[in-house]
């Protein structure tokens, strides 16, 4: 017994109910039995011999309405059709077995700095050829994305003014085919670094996440944004982003290409960040492998169960269970007594 009570129980917690309410409809036709019965006026012949024709059928006579009296087996079927609506109406679904899905714990949003400065020569490939700064930042950001499976990725691009480049999303590959497909100066030759950081913020607002990150890729000062750097990033700590700020190139430079190191500090500590400096590749290699262990992956688990509508079931029941009652009301009348044979 033991057993069979635990399938029951089983069985009825993979059963959820989309219209519970329609279960209020069961008792209907108990209340319609209750109602006085349905009484019609018909015209009558009368006939001479109306007496002769009550002794030859050995009738009585008697007012009222003639009931048509249901056999059991008639008013079993008629109790399952009834019962079988009402769980169509319900609409019952099959819940599966509980799937654990994770996804995506962070909103990283990377903002790479397109100005001409950019194109100085002062970073190394592997093989030991210079390269410009740019080229060096995309090599290190994809090594990072190969890393960051647990994060959503946005990009923003600026120079003279910021841009969004892409979303946030899931889909690295398309993210890393975007960021490649920046060019130095395609977002004009100065460095709106206040903007960038504004342009973020707005970002992050239409996101779901709480945690947040600014990654900021630069290599020269703010050159007139409409909003001051340090004063974005105190903004941008009301809505909860962090910003790393990452100095890239070389720090002794001086005029537009000169880096405020003193300002992304600044903005790093107001954001519960940290700035840092890179000079070379292996120099950004190490920046985020640092990142790493200030931000690690983070996955949120989803649960969910997925649902089967079944309501189809109940209405291929009513369908069959009416064919039978047509059926057993067909031959209960072929084999009434009187009838034509």
């Amino acid at each position: 017994m033991g057993s069979i009570e635990a399938l029951i129980t089983q069985f009825f917690s993979q059963l959820d109910w989309v219209n519970p309410w329609a279960f209020v409809l069961l008792p209907l036709p108990i209340a319609m039995r209750l109602m006085p019965a349905y009484r019609e006026r018909r015209d009558a012949v009368r006939v001479p011999f109306f007496a002769r024709l009550l002794d030859a059928t050995e009738s009585r006579p008697q007012r009222g309405a003639m009931l048509l009296i249901r056999r059991r087996g008639q008013k079993v079927l008629i109790t399952l059709i009834w019962l079988s609506l009402v769980l169509a109406a319900a609409k019952p679904q099959w819940l599966g077995d509980p799937i654990e899905q994770q996804k995506a714990g962070r909103d990283l949003m990377i903002a790479v700095d397109l100005s001409g400065s950019m194109e100085t020569e002062d970073f190394s490939q592997p093989n030991g050829e210079p390269t410009d700064r740019l080229t060096a930042v995309k090599a290190v950001l994809q090594q990072l994305v190969d890393e960051r499976a647990g994060d959503r990725l946005g990009l923003i691009v600026f120079g003279n003014s910021a841009y969004l480049q892409s979303p946030f999303t899931e889909d690295h590959p398309t993210w890393l085919m975007l960021l490649n497909e920046t060019r130095i100066r395609m977002a004009g030759p100065s460095t709106a670094l206040g903007d960038a950081v504004g342009l973020a913020i707005k970002l992050f607002k239409d996101a779901e996440t709480e945690h947040r990150v600014l990654l900021l890729l630069t290599d020269g000062n703010d050159t007139g944004s409409l909003v001051p750097p340090v004063d974005a990033a105190r903004v941008a700590a009301t809505e909860r982003i962090r910003i790393y700020p990452i100095a890239v190139g070389d720090p002794t430079a001086s005029g537009e290409e000169a880096i405020d190191l003193d300002t992304l500090a600044r903005m790093a500590e107001v954001t519960g960040g940290q700035s840092f400096e890179a000079l070379s590749s292996e120099d950004l290699a190490s920046v985020f492998k640092l990142l790493d262990t200030l931000e690690p992956n983070i996955f949120d688990s989803v649960n969910f169960r997925p649902r089967t509508d079944v309501h189809w079931l109940p209405l291929a029941a009513v369908i069959m269970l009416y064919v039978l009652l047509r059926f057993l009301a067909r031959l209960g009348a072929l084999y009434r007594p009187g009838a034509p044979q």
